[in-house]
């Protein structure tokens, strides 16, 4: 791939100073239900902190009025929590604007320039179905609307290497890289951005964080729940694509990445390339596909389907720091609980001077990342009883616990992006170094395994591991640890 900064041409926007921000907001596809059910919700938060006073212009192809659009707004947000600022909230029906329209038809750009006004440096938000990004894309580019303008696009980012190049093409044909901003959610959760702050803000980290004494790395995320009615895009997609090629990928990118050079987002997303195109292609054996009793009856599931609602993997990571250490994910729907963790495992002591030193269940020290639903940092060691045998037990020192008042994922994104921070974005050649690592098992794998509702999913997932103890298994939201 030719990753040297293209010059400009006639056909390419300019570029828009990373520093500058947007003057407007426009969202297409704002009568949809991610819209409905997360945007409004977080454009709404952003007005009351006084973090959004610019125009908000909804796009979409139903004839829509002014007076419909807010009252959609208004339903979203008391769906999502009460309306306890009307002030903020006035302020933010007051910023809508609606512009109706087929997006292949050039007279809804031209409606959308007059809507815009004197708007120069618009973020233009793709809340849309994959299909139609091109054709937005194309639509902005051809009516001078990408000129000194951002996209932020939904992820999936395509659905395997090729389109994810083909999709990269085409938003580089109206927009240069730094201008682009691929939108993931997880990305913005607050646990996860500890991560990134809890490695590399503390020194005690470094001199263990490597294959000298990291013994294996888990990282978990569990749905206690099933497709929720949306078989159709699921039979479209898969666990491997919809969670562990994005979210999971990411979270393995913060985890294993370098120390960024300097302070900036551009060194971040570079470290997190580097990360990507150092993992080792996945083969059939280093997978374990599942799928859930009951989910062929899902409206939308074909009766034979192997589409796999549960993936867990073996993943290694050919780099100086982790060489050798292997990395198992694992994700799927109706599993025993809701949760995301990570765990970190070290090796045991070199000498056993203790005979109860020994790895409980499976376990040794360990550092323990709970990321949803509540938000935990916690270390595992050995603690000594009383008395005078040399007996212990492996105790956990939490040192993060879930904070309130915390901004949602969308309200951090969508301020950052009209900002021009991309430090939680994902670039261009990180994405299509994460598709070239599962590109060998998107259509090369073995069956999916039948699994129960509420269990762990399938037995032979536990045949990955085996050597390296054994899963952690998240505990529910609530229970205490031992």
């Amino acid at each position: 791939m030719d990753t040297k900064k293209r010059k400009a041409s006639p056909e390419v926007a300019p570029v828009l100073d990373r520093r500058t921000p947007a003057d407007a907001l426009v969202i297409f596809g704002v009568t949809g239900d991610l819209v409905h059910k997360m945007i409004f919700p977080a454009l709404y938060a952003m007005v009351r902190r006084g973090a959004l006073s610019v125009p908000v212009v909804g796009v979409a192809g139903s004839q829509l009025s002014l007076p419909q659009l807010r009252k959609r707004a208004r339903d979203s947000i008391r769906q999502a929590g009460k309306i306890d600022d009307r002030a903020a909230f006035d302020r933010l029906l007051s910023l809508l604007q609606y512009v109706g329209g087929d997006y292949n038809d050039p007279e809804t750009f031209k409606a959308l320039k007059q809507a815009l006004g004197t708007a120069r440096r618009p973020a233009h938000y793709l809340a849309i179905p994959p299909a139609l990004f091109p054709k937005v894309i194309e639509g902005l580019g051809s009516s001078g609307l990408s000129e000194q303008a951002r996209v932020i696009i939904e992820k999936p980012f395509g659905r395997d290497l090729a389109s994810a190049r083909a999709l990269n093409r085409i938003a580089r044909s109206a927009f240069e890289e730094d201008s682009i901003f691929r939108i993931d959610h997880y990305l913005g959760k607050e646990a996860i951005m500890n991560i990134l702050y809890f490695r590399f803000a503390n020194s005690f980290l470094e001199p263990i964080w490597n294959r000298n004494y990291v013994a294996s790395i888990q990282i978990t995320l569990a749905e206690d729940f099933g497709v929720k009615g949306r078989g159709r895009f699921y039979e479209s997609a898969g666990c491997l694509r919809d969670v562990i090629q994005n979210h999971m990928f990411q979270v393995t990118a913060l985890l294993a990445m370098e120390p960024p050079a300097y302070q900036g987002y551009g060194a971040v997303q570079s470290e997190k390339a580097k990360v990507f195109r150092a993992m080792r292609p996945l083969q059939p054996e280093d997978l374990v596909r599942g799928q859930y009793v009951g989910y062929r009856k899902e409206p939308g599931v074909a009766s034979g389907s192997d589409v796999e609602t549960f993936c867990a993997l073996r993943l290694f990571i050919d780099s100086w720091r982790w060489q050798g250490v292997p990395w198992y994910l694992r994700s799927g729907k109706c599993l025993a609980t809701s949760a995301a963790e990570v765990l970190v495992e070290l090796k045991p002591p070199p000498q056993r001077l203790f005979d109860d030193s020994a790895p409980v269940d499976g376990h040794a020290n360990y550092l323990r990342f709970r990321l949803s639903p509540n938000a935990e940092v916690a270390i595992a060691a050995r603690v000594k009883r009383a008395g005078k045998e040399f007996v212990g037990d492996q105790r956990e020192l939490y040192l993060l616990n879930e904070q309130s008042n915390k901004e949602t994922p969308y309200e951090r994104l969508l301020g950052d992006a009209m900002a021009g921070n991309g430090a939680l974005f994902t670039r261009e050649d990180a994405i299509e170094a994460a598709w070239a690592v599962v590109e060998p098992v998107l259509k090369t794998h073995y069956p999916a395994h039948p699994y129960k509702p509420g269990t762990w999913g399938p037995k032979q997932a536990d045949t990955l591991i085996v050597g390296d103890g054994s899963w952690h298994n998240p505990r529910r939201a609530g229970a205490t640890s031992a």
